[in-house]
């Protein structure tokens, strides 16, 4: 098991400038000013709509914990992927969006070119060891002109970014904590995923990592 940020490190000289992935796909690297109010945000959401392990159209469970918060929430089971007004496991309105994540989402999305973003969905997941995310596109929004933000807080993850085909190349990216990866424009149903995660530890996030994914589901 490998640990992560418990430890002093040698100072070495970090490029935070973005990197591009695409004409309109970037990421943003140590974009997160305060990680941990983001985590703590996550925990009280996570008591009021608990995790779950959705389940797929063909009746497979997710490896990846799942839960939401925004005007709508991001669910699977055997009826299909939809947003959905209220939780499913609660029959209540999922939790509100806080302002600071709102805030991030739009900064973030003004970083990498796009303007006046202003998510209504925040799909939160989280990994433990060996769990995954194939290949797959944000499809299920109504205005594809929104872009995706895409939010890396604790241990490490390999996100893949392909084409608009599953079976084109695929670029390996290393996500870190504080990361975020925005995609829009022409780029927006490119397919992405992530690689099972490795065992490990974070000093904020113990043996998990957390996703958090901004997108405008329902066109105004």
């Amino acid at each position: 098991m490998v640990t992560y940020d418990l430890f002093p490190q040698p100072a070495v000289p970090v490029s935070h400038a973005p990197e591009r992935l695409g004409e309109d796909a970037l990421v943003l690297r140590a974009f997160v000013t305060d990680p941990q109010s983001m985590l703590d945000c996550i925990e009280a959401m996570a008591a009021i709509s608990p995790w779950r392990h959705m389940q797929t159209p063909g009746g497979y469970e997710m490896s990846v914990a799942m839960t939401n918060c925004g005007c709508y929430g991001w669910v699977s089971d055997r009826k299909g992927y939809r947003y959905a007004t209220e939780d499913p496991l609660t029959d209540r309105p999922w939790p509100a969006m806080p302002t600071s994540f709102l805030t991030l989402a739009h900064d973030a999305a003004q970083a990498a070119g796009f303007s006046d973003f202003v998510p209504d969905a925040c799909l939160i997941n989280r990994y433990a060891q060996g769990a995954k995310m194939g290949l797959h596109q944000d499809k299920d929004e109504e205005d594809m002109r929104q872009p995706i933000v895409s939010v890396s807080l604790g241990l490490p993850a390999i996100f893949l970014f392909g084409g608009l085909k599953r079976s084109d190349k695929t670029q390996r990216v290393l996500l870190q904590h504080g990361d975020i990866v925005v995609w829009g424009g022409e780029d927006r149903l490119r397919y992405h995923g992530i690689l099972p995660l490795k065992a490990g530890m974070h000093a904020t996030t113990g043996e998990y990592r957390f996703n958090l994914t901004f997108r405008k589901a329902v066109e105004a």
